[in-house]
């Protein structure tokens, strides 16, 4: 079974997607507030820019591996677009933020939104500085659990909430 997009189908589309959150205001309310495509909150917001079929019928790995595919020639498509604007994108390792006991990352704290958010769907992202704005964003590819849809996901913060 094909992708199914949740959002956005099209780069032009997903390219749109970006460009509005990156525009939008950051919700003020304490907790997620959902959005036209996806949820955000005081200083963030994410989108899924598209999603893959479920996996609940526990298909072949084949299965598995094609749709992730999918989803990473979107992501590659996105970074060669976003790279022509604003220069190669900066990885960000996401493992960190889970603030699990790790001796490589000591004294790591409640992680901020979205990061908190994106470190329990994914492992990287990445990650560029949007000039004039105060903002971020990151693009990745994330999964909640084996059974559900992988997302192409963007999120947008404010630069206050990047590692120094």
């Amino acid at each position: 079974m094909p992708i199914q997009p949740r959002s956005a189908s099209s780069a032009e589309e997903q390219l749109s997607v970006i460009d509005a959150l990156i525009a939008l205001p950051f919700p003020e309310q304490e907790g997620q507030s959902k959005t036209q495509h996806g949820w955000g909150g005081p200083g963030y917001h994410i989108a899924v820019l598209r999603e893959s079929r479920d996996f609940w019928d526990a298909p072949d790995p084949e299965t598995i591996t094609a749709a992730e595919e999918e989803l990473e020639a979107d992501l590659t498509a996105l970074v060669t677009v976003l790279a022509g604007r604003w220069g190669s994108p900066t990885v960000v390792d996401l493992w960190p933020y889970l603030g699990l006991d790790n001796p490589d990352y000591p004294d790591i704290e409640e992680a901020p939104e979205p990061l908190g958010s994106l470190c329990n769907l994914a492992g990287s992202m990445q990650m560029w500085q949007v000039p004039s704005t105060g903002r971020w964003l990151g693009l990745t590819i994330g999964q909640v659990d084996r059974e559900l849809p992988f997302e192409l996901l963007a999120a947008v913060g404010e630069v206050s909430t990047l590692p120094k």
